[in-house]
């Protein structure tokens, strides 16, 4: 009864927003020149049949649920942050984080180990056939990680961290090295998956530790006074390169999950969940080797994906739909930081939610003015900051983040709208606000007109602009 009286209170929610009890229409532009612009308040009219509108916002026809946004802490970036002044570093780190302001992030990511965003290589335990871990130590994170995540904290206590290893200890693997594919960039692609196989040596004795290493992960984290919630066990299992990484083949993804790590969570009551991420790649028999079983799916809470992921990620949730959807890392970009860039991600997002995924996560949040790794590859961030000015810059993406995240909370449903699409997404929040994002991305001017139930309004965007709408 309880449940079905709730529904009935945010249908009744939804219905008064669109039927009358709000005559306006608030809107947030952002250009490259002038971001994040409150613009003029536009009179919501009633709809006249015989207009015709490019985007009807159907409120009737809800989608999936929103369970955030985010990103992933780097030592890169909180080396950029500690060139700032305190009080400014501060500052910054409220705009990510701060549950009021800015891009309000709840939900974001951490590596267990080193990543190519790393200071340089390192694991939690480098001391060779320790399979019983008496190694295991967070000393380093003590330094980096955990400060940048506690900063976090100050502003948003209930944001939850989830967290993967590039790669596991180097004496854990075939090759013994930190990378598959040591002193190469790009020379191989996921069609050599078969060929290269797993680098993760497939023995007992080493399975058994790794995932106790993962285990007491959790745990050392938790008396740092940090819940890491959730175990996305390998980074990109089909990515070759000479920066952390590990190859794994699916059928040894599902062995380690329902023979070693699923078991040992269950026995040392480890609260963090397992899933199965981050999957780069579109071979559906991937999933299906380690999803099909019931057995091995019971230790699974969800599927995260990035890039070639996106084209089977839908097929994935509506065979699984008790399985939670989530995007883990956007497209890194090229340390360019353009507006062309901030538009590309957007259209990036639209895909993977109109694929249902619940969540989104950029990549690197804050990284110096170069945005170089240790490993020599310069990516894009949403905040840069020049290490000899202390100029701090919020970059395009920064603000087409923020047209999402400020607005579009946790427990959002995403809306189907039909019409001029490609450019648009649309949401009722939890408290009833409907919100429309949209990007003009042409070099000109456009009008846009759009219907929600039986109102309608029309505004003039300006060209490459980011935009939200919200009654």
């Amino acid at each position: 009864m309880k449940n079905k009286t709730t529904v009935l209170k945010f249908a009744v929610i939804i219905l008064t927003a669109v039927n009358g009890f709000s005559q306006n229409v608030n809107w947030i532009s952002s250009t490259e020149k002038q971001p994040w612009k409150t613009k003029e308040v536009i009179k919501l009219n009633d709809f006249n049949a015989s207009t015709p509108v490019d985007i009807e916002i159907l409120t009737d026809k809800k989608q999936q649920t929103i369970d955030g946004w985010g990103g992933c802490f780097n030592e890169l970036g909180w080396q950029a942050l500690n060139t700032l002044p305190f009080k400014e570093r501060d500052k910054v780190i409220k705009e990510f984080f701060d549950p009021n302001e800015g891009l309000k992030y709840n939900l974001c990511r951490m590596p267990i180990g080193a990543n190519d965003y790393a200071v340089n290589w390192y694991s939690l335990n480098e001391t060779d056939g320790d399979f019983e871990m008496k190694n295991f130590n967070i000393e380093r994170d003590k330094t980096i990680l955990i400060p940048y995540i506690k900063a976090a904290l100050k502003f948003r206590p209930d944001l939850k961290i989830w967290a993967s290893p590039w790669s596991p200890p180097t004496w854990m693997k075939t090759n013994k090295h930190y990378a598959n594919k040591p002193n190469t960039f790009n020379d191989l692609t996921e069609e050599n998956a078969v060929k290269t196989g797993d680098q993760f040596i497939q023995k007992k004795e080493y399975l058994t530790a790794y995932a106790l290493y993962l285990s007491k992960f959790i745990q050392a984290y938790q008396k740092e006074g940090i819940n890491v919630f959730a175990v996305h066990f390998q980074n990109e299992p089909y990515t070759y390169n000479q920066w952390p990484n590990c190859s794994w083949t699916a059928p040894a993804m599902r062995d380690f999950v329902s023979g070693y790590l699923g078991p040992k969570f269950a026995k040392d009551k480890n609260p963090a969940q397992i899933w199965f991420s981050t999957i780069n790649s579109r071979d559906l028999d991937v999933f299906e080797t380690v999803l099909s079983n019931p057995n091995v799916r019971k230790y699974f809470s969800g599927v995260g994906v990035q890039y070639e992921g996106l084209d089977v990620i839908d097929k994935i949730g509506q065979k699984y739909p008790e399985l939670n959807l989530m995007q883990t890392e956007t497209p890194c970009g090229d340390g360019n930081f353009s507006w062309n860039d901030a538009e590309s991600t957007f259209g990036t997002i639209k895909s993977y939610l109109d694929k249902g995924v619940k969540s989104y996560m950029y990549w690197n949040m804050i990284l110096d003015s170069t945005g170089e790794s240790s490993w020599g590859w310069k990516q894009n961030a949403q905040v840069v900051i020049n290490k000899m000015t202390k100029k701090v810059t919020y970059t395009p993406e920064f603000y087409i983040f923020k047209h999402l995240s400020y607005f579009v909370t946790p427990g959002s449903t995403k809306l189907e709208i039909k019409g001029l699409t490609e450019d648009s997404l649309a949401f009722v929040t939890p408290e009833g606000k409907i919100v429309l994002v949209t990007v003009n991305s042409s070099y000109r001017a456009k009008t846009l007109k759009v219907k929600i139930g039986a109102k309608q309004f029309e505004v003039n965007l300006s060209a490459n602009s980011f935009n939200t709408f919200t009654l």
